[in-house]
């Protein structure tokens, strides 16, 4: 039993409050969410994420670009600042992410464009994906955009800013690169990246496998 487990069981056992100081505050039991932990599947191919970077508004294009261009969180890429991306040696520390380690990770060269034109004219403590009000982004004002690009774009119902983070991370994976070195992009852990992906590593192995054939 994982730990999960014997949490979810410990809530079990747990009432939810009702209305307050009344004899009905603790008589109903808490009850779980649907997929609460269920892993995301909603893949957007390439051209699919193309189309949505090209019809997204002018304000959060650069923002969902860098989503495409990386396997990185929302929040973490929305908590980017200025001086976290170095234009000379095109390097990105990632400080605020939800594994609360910092890391630094080498930008492609279209990354590295993208973000040295990003930080152009900023002070060192300016968001670098800035919203046109000087704000970063943050999940409120981000859904917006992407959700009617997504529509007008014909993409699929549930299309989110989370989804670039999995068809990033799935084409990495499908490419062959190895899962540990994904992990530490992305910032997860190799564990996570194996148990929800390592099946697209596996047809990646049988693919090469299959080029030996004579």
């Amino acid at each position: 039993m994982t730990v999960m487990a014997v949490f979810r069981a410990a809530l079990a056992k747990m009432l939810s409050p009702g209305a307050p100081k009344s004899e009905a505050a603790w008589q109903e039991a808490l009850q779980a969410h649907r997929n609460a932990d269920g892993r995301r599947t909603l893949y957007l191919d390439r051209e699919q994420r193309r189309a949505l970077v090209g019809t997204i508004n002018d304000e959060a294009a650069p923002f969902a670009l860098a989503m495409c261009l990386l396997p990185l969180r929302p929040g973490a890429l929305a908590a980017l600042l200025a001086a976290d991306f170095d234009k000379r040696t095109f390097e990105l520390t990632i400080g605020k992410d939800k594994n609360g380690k910092p890391r630094r990770i080498q930008l492609p060269a279209e990354a590295g464009k993208l973000f040295t034109a990003q930080i152009a004219n900023k002070l060192p403590t300016a968001p670098l994906f800035m919203r046109n009000n000087g704000k970063a982004w943050d999940r409120n004002s981000w859904k917006k955009p992407i959700g009617d690009a997504a529509i007008f774009a014909g993409l699929p119902h549930g299309a989110s800013a989370y989804t670039f983070r999995h068809s990033t991370i799935t084409d990495l994976v499908s490419a062959g690169l190895p899962l540990l070195t994904i992990a530490q992009i992305s910032g997860t852990s190799a564990e996570m990246i194996e148990r929800h992906y390592g099946h697209l590593a596996s047809n990646a192995a049988t693919e090469a496998l299959g080029t030996l054939a004579l």
